[in-house]
């Protein structure tokens, strides 16, 4: 017999050696220590190279008789499943759900001899996507061989709830018939979250109580076995399971769960892009945050405070607007951009009301006090701008200085925009935006230059977002617009805006100039490290403290794509949440990941640069397309399939049984794929354009206002 010319070892399951992983692999190893501890699984044997198992039947003859005994007299063989047990497989680490071959129904002597290469040739066809640091050399790949069990109901269970983060849930997935149909992605199966003591929490899709997969009394068996399974492993398992045509319940299967989802912490505060981003809309380097993002959370919690929407209390508490992964995000709560998780008891709670009364004054004096105290501010802005001399003429102190001044009035002009908004209403309903895009139209006519025409209308700079960096061009083309009236003529609000992007653009130049003066041939600086610095430690490298150490080791922030609409941090990063008053649309299900924005791509051709793979079923055989995914979406499949677990470990947002999404979303899409609700939408191509091409930024013209 021979495979290829090496001798194998026979292990039996319920032997100590076999509980050795180095020897059998985690996934026989697993199985013989859940045996030991009296969990339900089937009797069988591994065959290991020999070098590992020394003292153990060896050769043709051993493999036969282990075949014998396990698989009856001649000519009455029980079927056989004969599966992978790689020391790659079924870490902590990393599971290679799927990657390696199992042979299913095995019958016969000749069948099995063929059914044991063919796993042996997978573990040399198959590389780990990522090998453990303590993985033995070579392909470290034994083989174990149990009887085949024909379930009559069969699945998946994860101790914990892996998609939404929660280890106080047990979450199974189960289908008539084995796993097998399951974990392959072939079928999505019916999930089932339950607690701790099996009461039933949720059930996607819906069942009728009489006819459900799993009965009331099965759910109790399984959370039983997976509490003890947790106890015999030291924490929740990933773990494929069956019960018989007798309704025994049998483990198949124990791994850890790789990739649990981030959690927020309790009561942690709801976020989102909001209004903010309409005036910050890219990622912001660490100088540009400080330049921008801390003066207007400075201005917008004066203006709430001002207003009463708020205690002081909490303003203080944590800054209005902060970044997240380089973008501007706002606590949507206090912006009033949702409505409140408790309104009853703030409706109770007479401190609200308290406050609102001890604000009233203010802004009934502040409504009609505000138009002259915002024309002054405009005209003291436009004043102070018009006396800057040109960069290039200036110290590089007095230069320090015109940046420290934006920061001040920044503040006052957020304050006051917001309380415009607030208060003033729209006024003539003209915008900044509007006036430059009449501006540009009759510029293009002219044939002038992007330079050209922002020297001779400033009002452009309203189309192009703020950046240290080199501006972008303005848009190429613009459709008929109304006739320019001039900057004099918009509502307060509008040309409070103006002014900020004014001032925005005064410290841009100041620290382009700056950073060219600290270029090669001096302080060997330059812009790209310069935005790297926080405002405190340029101000301290000005005063000869000289820079950081770690500068030069500190990379620019990365481009990870929009932020999700609204969510809540942990760990750091962004969990996507429904922000309240709203449910998921129920076309498909979180497989988790997080959430990420894309272009949709079928797995063939030319792959884009954020692609998000849409595809019929969960293969197994995708995983090697799944690194640097920003999506990943399926019709079919179950959220604890093999090809969803290890989309989680790779952090690729997923969503399953999705219907119809290869025709819905054809290549070229642009989606959002959220992992947490299973949410897929064609995304606002303003939001994919940092992901797809190299478009003109957009011109806002409106945005939600903070309550006051």
């Amino acid at each position: 017999m021979g495979f290829e010319g090496a001798e194998l070892a026979v292990v039996p399951l319920d032997s100590e050696r076999a509980e050795d992983t180095t020897v059998t692999g985690a996934k026989a190893a697993n199985l013989a220590r859940a045996a030991v501890a009296g969990l339900p699984t089937l009797p069988g044997f591994v065959l290991v190279p020999t070098e590992l198992a020394p003292g153990a039947p060896t050769g043709d003859a051993a493999v036969l008789a282990a075949w014998r005994d396990l698989a009856g007299p001649e000519g009455q063989e029980r079927p056989l499943v004969v599966r992978s047990s790689s020391a790659h497989e079924d870490t902590e680490d990393s599971s290679m759900a799927g990657r390696f071959e199992s042979v299913l129904d095995v019958r016969g002597w000749e069948d099995f001899t063929t059914a044991v290469q063919t796993v042996l040739d997978s573990a040399r066809r198959v590389r780990p996507l990522r090998p453990p640091e303590d993985a033995p050399p070579g392909d470290g790949m034994a083989v174990l061989v149990q009887p085949m069990l024909t379930a009559a109901t069969g699945g998946v269970m994860f101790g914990a709830d892996p998609v939404e983060g929660r280890t106080d849930r047990i979450l199974v997935s189960a289908v008539r018939g084995g796993p097998d149909q399951l974990v392959d992605g072939s079928t999505q199966g019916v999930r089932y979250q339950l607690t701790r003591m099996a009461r039933l929490v949720r059930i996607e899709p819906a069942e009728a109580r009489g006819d459900r997969t799993l009965s009331h009394r099965q759910q109790v068996r399984l959370v039983a076995l997976a509490k003890k399974a947790e106890r015999v492993f030291g924490g929740p398992q990933d773990m494929e399971f069956g019960f018989d045509a007798d309704g025994q319940l049998w483990l198949f299967q124990a791994r850890p769960i790789t990739a649990m989802a981030a959690r927020p912490a309790r009561g942690a505060r709801l976020l989102g892009p909001g209004p903010v981003a309409e005036t910050l809309p890219g990622v912001l380097q660490p100088l540009e945050e400080d330049l921008w993002v801390a003066p207007m959370s400075h201005g917008l919690t004066r203006a709430l405070d001002i207003a009463g929407a708020a205690s002081r209390r909490r303003l203080r508490k944590l800054p209005l607007v902060t970044t997240v992964q380089g973008r501007a995000a706002a606590d949507l709560r206090l912006l009033g951009a949702v409505p409140s998780a408790h309104p009853v008891l703030d409706f109770i709670n007479p401190a609200p009301g308290a406050r609102r009364a001890g604000a009233a004054w203010r802004v009934g004096r502040l409504r009609s006090a505000l138009p002259l105290l915002a024309i002054d501010l405009m005209a003291d802005v436009d004043q102070a701008l018009a006396d800057f001399p040109p960069p290039e003429e200036m110290l590089s102190g007095q230069m320090l200085e015109a940046v420290a001044w934006g920061r001040q009035v920044l503040s006052a002009l957020h304050a006051q925009e917001s309380l415009a908004g607030a208060l003033l209403g729209p006024g003539t309903g003209a915008t900044a935006a509007g006036e430059a895009l009449a501006e540009l139209a009759e510029g293009r006519t002219r044939g002038l230059s992007d330079v050209e025409l922002i020297e001779r209308h400033p009002v452009l700079l309203a189309l192009l977002p703020p950046t240290l960096g080199e501006r972008a061009p303005l848009p190429a083309t613009t459709g008929w617009t109304t006739v320019p009236r001039g900057v004099g003529a918009l509502p307060v609000r509008e040309g409070l805006r103006l002014r900020i992007r004014w001032v925005q653009e005064m410290q841009a130049q100041m620290v382009r100039e700056m950073g060219h003066r600290m270029g090669p041939g001096e302080c060997t600086l330059g812009l790209s490290r310069l935005v790297l610095l926080r405002w405190d430690e340029l101000v301290k490298a000005a005063d000869g403290e000289g820079l950081p150490a770690d500068l030069t080791e500190r990379p620019p922030r990365p481009d990870t794509g929009p932020l999700p609409a609204a969510f809540r941090l942990a760990d750091g990063r962004p969990v996507a949440q429904l922000p309240p008053g709203h449910r998921t649309s129920g076309e498909g299900q979180g497989a988790g990941g997080g959430f990420g924005t894309g272009t949709a791509w079928d797995g063939h051709g030319g792959r884009p640069e954020h692609a998000v793979l849409v595809v019929r079923s969960l293969d197994p055989a995708l995983a090697p397309l799944l690194p640097g995914l920003a999506g990943l979406v399926a019709e079919t499949g179950s959220a604890l399939s093999h090809l969803a677990v290890l989309a989680r470990e790779y952090r690729v947002p997923t969503a399953v049984g999705v219907p119809g999404a290869v025709d819905r979303y054809p290549v070229g899409t642009s989606l959002s794929v959220d992992g947490g609700t299973g949410a897929v939408a064609k995304a606002d191509m303003d939001d994919a354009d940092d992901h797809t091409t190299d478009t003109a930024p957009r011109a806002t013209t409106t945005r939600k206002e903070p309550a006051a």
